[in-house]
C-alpha cells in the first residue's frame, strides 16, 4: 500500500514539474514575442563590418560591392582599391585606417566598415565592432584562418556581432574551401563563440572577378554579388528605432577638415539629432561641455554629405566642437547619459624619438626642431587611441609606444613624408607587473613554409625561447608552423627568416598574452656594424678595400659623418672603417692602370630593415631624402670609454 501510495506521489511530481515547466517555457515564448513587436526596427538600414587578415581581400571586395550597387555615379570610375585612401596604404596594399562608406541595394542601405586586418592597428578595429550590429568575415580559400584572423574575430565576438563568412578566392586552383569552413568553425568554437554565432551563413566569392554563389563549386559561381548582399540583409540584424528617446552618440573615429574643424565619427545609438541642436559633451575625464552642432554628415558612396537629421542606427559625423576625442559620448544638456568609454587593449612596444642632433640635421627637412616634433607626435594621439607618448628626463626626447613594430614603423614614414627630421632608438617589449610577477608579451606565430625549410625554422625560433604548440602538412610540400614566442624574440627576426627560407616562406604574428619574463637574452644583433670614422663622401676606392669586411650599406659618393654606420661587420664587434679615402695620384704609370674598379652592390635598408638592425647604443636618423644609422655616442673614443664603464658596471653586479 506504502508503495503504491509513493508511486502515485512520484508521478504526480513528476507531471507538476512538467507541467510547471511546460507553462514557464511558454510564458517565456511569449514575453519575447510580445517584446520583438514592441521593439521597433530600423528595417532600412544594416550596419556591418568587414573584418580579415591582411591581404585576404576585403578591401576589393567592398570596391566590388560599390560597383555592383551602382552606389557611384556611372562616369566615375572606380579607383582599384578606392577604400584605402592613404597613400601608405595604397603603396603596402594594406588597410591601415578604418573607413566607412555606405551602399543602396533594394532599398536598404548597407552601411559598410573597412577596417585593418593587422593587429598593430586593432585600436581602429575594436572601435568599429561598437559601431555595427555584425560583420563579413573574409577568409582566403587557401590560406584559411590566420593569427589576425583569430584577432579581429575574437573582437567582433566579444561584442556579440552577428557573423557572415566570405570565403574569398575561390578562383585559385589550390583553393580548399570546405576544409577552410571546418578551420573557420573550429576557429568560433575555441573563441567562446554562442550556438547562435556558430550557425553562420557562408558565401563564396571571388571579389577581383565580381563573382559569388552560395556553392562551394567554383562552376557555381555567379558574376555579381547579389548572395553577400541577400545574405547580409537576411541575417545582419536591423539597428533598434529608439528615436524618441535621449540622444546617445559615441565618437569612434575622428577627423579634421580645414572649413569645419574637428569632426566626430561615430553612431547614434538612440534618439535624433538635428543641425543647431544644444548637446552637451561627455568627456573622458568626466568633465563636461556644451556646444552647437554645426554640422552633420552622412556617407553615400565613397562620398560625405551634408544631411540635416539623423536618428538611432544611423552612422554619421558631426562637428561644431573643436575638442572632441575618440570615446567621448554626446547627449542632450537635459539628459547626460554616457556611454561607457571604449576599451582598447595596451601598447606591447617601445621605443625612444628624439629630435635630430646629427652632423647633417636640418639639410634635409622642413621640421626639425623638437617642439615640431612634440608637437606632431601629441597630433597623433588625437586620433590613434592605440598609440601612448610619454616626456622623459630630456626635453629632446620622449618615449613612443605601440601595438607593434608595424604600428611605430607607419608613424615614423609618416611623419618623413610630411617633412619630419627626427631619430629613434630600438624597439624594446614594455614589461608589466601582474600579481607581482614581471611578464612580458608573447606573440602566437604561424609559418608557412616548405617542408625544407622547417628545421631551421625550429631551431632559430627555439634559440629565441619560442614554444611550437602545432605543426601540419597543408598540401603541395608545404608544413605550417604555430609557435608562441616573446615578442622580444621576434624583433629584427624578419629579415633572417625571409634569407633563412630564401623569400618562400610566409610569417605572421598576433599578440596573445602576457607571461612571466624569459630569462637572458634573446634575438639581437649577431654581428657588429662597420662604423665610419670620417666625415665626408664613400668612395668606390675605400669600399672595394673595406667590402671583404662585411656587408656594405652605402653607395659611392654618399655622405657619411663621424659614428655612422655604413655596413655589417663579418664578426661580433663593431669596427671603424674610413669610407672617404680617395685612391692617391701619381706620375708612375701602374700595370693595372686600365683595371676598372668593380664593386658588389651595397644592400640598402628599408625603414623596417632599419630598425630591426639597430642595437641598444644606435639610432635611426629619419629624414624626408634618407634613412641613416649611427651610433648614439659619435666619436669612437668616448664611446670606447662608455663601453669600458657599461662593462664594469654589468661586472660588479
Amino acid at each position: 500500500m506504502d508503495s503504491t501510495f509513493f508511486l502515485l506521489k512520484n508521478v504526480y511530481n513528476q507531471l507538476s514539474s512538467a507541467i510547471l515547466l511546460k507553462m514557464w517555457y511558454t510564458l517565456k515564448v511569449e514575453i519575447k514575442i510580445k517584446e520583438e513587436k514592441m521593439t521597433k526596427l530600423r528595417e532600412d538600414i544594416r550596419n556591418v563590418a568587414i573584418i580579415a587578415h591582411v591581404d585576404h581581400g576585403k578591401t576589393t571586395l567592398v570596391d566590388e560591392l560599390l560597383k555592383q550597387s551602382h552606389t557611384l555615379d556611372e562616369r566615375k570610375e572606380l579607383d582599384e582599391r578606392a577604400m584605402d585612401s592613404n597613400d601608405l596604404e595604397k603603396e603596402r596594399g594594406i588597410t591601415i585606417l578604418a573607413k566607412n562608406t555606405a551602399v543602396a541595394y533594394n532599398g536598404t542601405r548597407i552601411n559598410i566598415m573597412d577596417t585593418p586586418g593587422h593587429a598593430d592597428f586593432g585600436g581602429e578595429v575594436e572601435r568599429i565592432m561598437k559601431m555595427v550590429d555584425g560583420v563579413v568575415l573574409v577568409v582566403d580559400a587557401y590560406e584559411g584562418t590566420m593569427p589576425q584572423t583569430r584577432f579581429v574575430l575574437k573582437k567582433a565576438l566579444e561584442q556579440n556581432l552577428t557573423p557572415i563568412v566570405v570565403v574569398n578566392k575561390i578562383d585559385k586552383p589550390s583553393a580548399r574551401p570546405e576544409e577552410v569552413v571546418d578551420e573557420v568553425l573550429e576557429l568560433f568554437i575555441e573563441l567562446g563563440a554562442d550556438d547562435d554565432q556558430l550557425e553562420f551563413p557562408v558565401v563564396y566569392a571571388s571579389a577581383i572577378n565580381g563573382t559569388s554563389s552560395l556553392s562551394d563549386n567554383p562552376a557555381d559561381q555567379e558574376h555579381t554579388m547579389a548572395p553577400i548582399f541577400d545574405t547580409i540583409i537576411d541575417h545582419i540584424p536591423a539597428p533598434v528605432d529608439n528615436s524618441d528617446e535621449p540622444l546617445q552618440f559615441q565618437v569612434s573615429l575622428l577627423d579634421y577638415n580645414d572649413f569645419v574643424g574637428r569632426i566626430g565619427i561615430g553612431r547614434i545609438f538612440r534618439g535624433t539629432v538635428k543641425v543647431g541642436d544644444q548637446v552637451t559633451l561627455s568627456k573622458l575625464d568626466g568633465t563636461t561641455k556644451n556646444f552647437r552642432v554645426t554640422k552633420l554628415f552622412g556617407f553615400f558612396g565613397l562620398e560625405r554629405r551634408e544631411i540635416e537629421e539623423a536618428k538611432a542606427g544611423d552612422l554619421i559625423a558631426i562637428s561644431g566642437m573643436e575638442d572632441i576625442f575618440v570615446g567621448e559620448t554626446i547627449t542632450p544638456t537635459d539628459a547626460v547619459e554616457p556611454l561607457p568609454v571604449l576599451r582598447i587593449d595596451e601598447p606591447t612596444l617601445q621605443m625612444t624619438f628624439l629630435a635630430n642632433n646629427s652632423p647633417f640635421a636640418g639639410r634635409e627637412g622642413k621640421h626639425v626642431t623638437s617642439r615640431k616634433v612634440e608637437e606632431r607626435l601629441l597630433a597623433e594621439l588625437q586620433t590613434d587611441v592605440s598609440l601612448r607618448v610619454d616626456p622623459t628626463d630630456s626635453p629632446d626626447k620622449w618615449t613612443v609606444s605601440g601595438r607593434g613594430e608595424l604600428h611605430l614603423s607607419i608613424l615614423i614614414e609618416t611623419m618623413r613624408r610630411e617633412g619630419y627630421e627626427l631619430q629613434v632608438s630600438r624597439p624594446e617589449v614594455i614589461i608589466k607587473e601582474i600579481d607581482g610577477v614581471k611578464c612580458e608579451p608573447f606573440e602566437r606565430v604561424q609559418i608557412d613554409t616548405p617542408e625544407e625549410y622547417q628545421g631551421s625554422i625550429i631551431q632559430a625560433l627555439s634559440e629565441r625561447k619560442g614554444d611550437m604548440l602545432d605543426m601540419q602538412m597543408v598540401g603541395n610540400g608545404q608544413t605550417r608552423l604555430i609557435f608562441l614566442v616573446p615578442a622580444r624574440g621576434l624583433i629584427g627576426f624578419s629579415t633572417e627568416f625571409l634569407s633563412m627560407t630564401r623569400g618562400y616562406g610566409i610569417m605572421n604574428h598576433t599578440f596573445d598574452q602576457y607571461l612571466p619574463v624569459v630569462a637572458g637574452e634573446i634575438g639581437g644583433r649577431h654581428r657588429g656594424a662597420l662604423v665610419s670614422i670620417d666625415t665626408g663622401k664613400a668612395t668606390t676606392y675605400s669600399i672595394m678595400r673595406i667590402e671583404e669586411r662585411g656587408t656594405i650599406f652605402v653607395n659611392p659618393g654618399t655622405e657619411v659623418y663621424e659614428g655612422m654606420i655604413v655596413g655589417e661587420n663579418a664578426r661580433e664587434n663593431d669596427l671603424g672603417v674610413n669610407i672617404t679615402t680617395a685612391k692617391q695620384m701619381t706620375n708612375v704609370r701602374s700595370a693595372t692602370k686600365d683595371q676598372t674598379a668593380v664593386i658588389k652592390t651595397p644592400r640598402i635598408l628599408t625603414l623596417e630593415e632599419s630598425l630591426e638592425f639597430l642595437d641598444d647604443d644606435e639610432y635611426m636618423e629619419v629624414t624626408p631624402e634618407s634613412i641613416r644609422l649611427r651610433k648614439q655616442i659619435l666619436n669612437k673614443a668616448e664611446r670606447d670609454k662608455a663601453n669600458k664603464r657599461k662593462k664594469k658596471a654589468a661586472e660588479a653586479e
